[in-house]
């Protein structure tokens, strides 16, 4: 009978038998890093990714580590005679999954932050089978269905067009890693010319570094911005406060809720996400085909209890600062068809 991981969430995923965190939000002495966001990096003493999230966690984060860089689908040994294999979590570029095997625990899958469905500035997501599965469910409700990108896409572009047509700046209001960038390149088709905020200029950089191609931009110079798209954080209310006529649209997955617009104070709000809807929430537990699902963030306790109505064992994962331990039961049943 294999024995149970025991998972400890506590500002972070830790695993108490090997000694590593997954995800921690705090200085700990080693740490996975799903990806390179604020709320997911810490100055870790030692940190195993992927090299690219590697050097977006150093552009963030400078100064002396240990750093594992390990590329997507190369199994490592790590200790314990356990085996860690990093798959693409298509959430941002070079964000990984984890997926940990051991003859005797069975096999435990992280996601991290995740999106199922394909991106234009990620590597596809993979669905790796595990026994054990830790899923982020930031949009785990039934009204957090996205539309296609296409549309929202179309959609975006137009706003910019509307609002260049009439002596307006549109200010494209992106997290200014991976949403910017992505948004950037559906901007491609327009033949606009862009601006970027300092910061979302440099980690574009890096993105080019690392081999992806964007249509044309420059740093965003306010004296000169007539008739560009400008693209920057939430947070650069400063930045656009030097445009004379500017017209804002937030872009989150959170442009479902009709309140958007008055809690992001922008003109228009589009539903272009990198986070896992509903649906694609559901399908991924389908295709790896856990044992037991543990959920975290966003609608974690929403989300369990609908895997539990499906029959599926499935436990949310504590608030921050809550300590929760859980562990899989030996011959759980496997999961049924989302479907049914």
């Amino acid at each position: 009978m294999a024995k149970a991981w025991e998972v400890v969430f506590r500002k972070g995923i830790q695993l108490p038998q090997i000694g590593w965190w997954l995800d921690a939000q705090s200085r700990v002495s080693r740490a996975f890093v799903s990806h390179a966001h604020a709320d997911h990096i810490a100055r870790h003493a030692e940190i195993l990714c992927t090299p690219s999230t590697a050097r977006f966690f150093h552009a963030r984060l400078p100064g002396k580590r240990i750093v594992n860089e390990v590329p997507f689908n190369r199994p490592i040994d790590l200790e314990f005679g356990i085996t860690a294999t990093l798959y693409p979590a298509g959430h941002i570029l070079g964000s990984s999954q984890i997926l940990l095997e051991s003859p005797d625990y069975g096999s435990l899958l992280y996601t991290g932050d995740f999106k199922l469905r394909p991106g234009l500035a990620a590597e596809p997501c993979a669905t790796p089978r595990a026994d054990t599965l830790i899923m982020e469910t930031t949009f785990a409700l039934p009204r957090y269905v996205m539309p296609p990108e296409s549309e929202v896409i179309a959609q975006i572009i137009a706003f910019c067009r509307q609002a260049l047509a009439e002596g307006a700046t549109p200010a494209l209001l992106c997290y200014s890693l991976g949403k910017s960038q992505e948004v950037l390149r559906a901007l491609a088709p327009a033949g606009l010319p862009i601006m970027l905020q300092a910061e979302t200029l440099r980690l574009t950089q890096i993105y080019e570094k690392l081999g992806v191609t964007f249509p044309p931009f420059r740093e965003f110079n306010a004296r000169e911005v007539a008739g560009h798209i400008v693209i920057c954080p939430p947070h650069s209310q400063g930045l656009l406060s030097r445009v004379l006529a500017v017209r804002t649209a937030v872009i989150t997955g959170w442009a479902l809720d009709p309140s958007a617009i008055y809690r992001y104070r922008a003109a228009a709000a589009f539903p272009l996400s990198d986070h896992a809807d509903y649906p694609s929430l559901l399908r991924f537990v389908e295709l790896v085909q856990p044992k037991r699902v543990l959920t975290l963030h966003g609608f974690a306790r929403e989300f369990a209890a609908t895997l539990r109505q499906r029959g599926i064992d499935a436990l949310a994962l504590g608030h921050t600062n809550q300590l929760d331990l859980f562990a899989p039961p030996p011959g759980s049943a496997p999961i049924p068809s989302a479907s049914s």
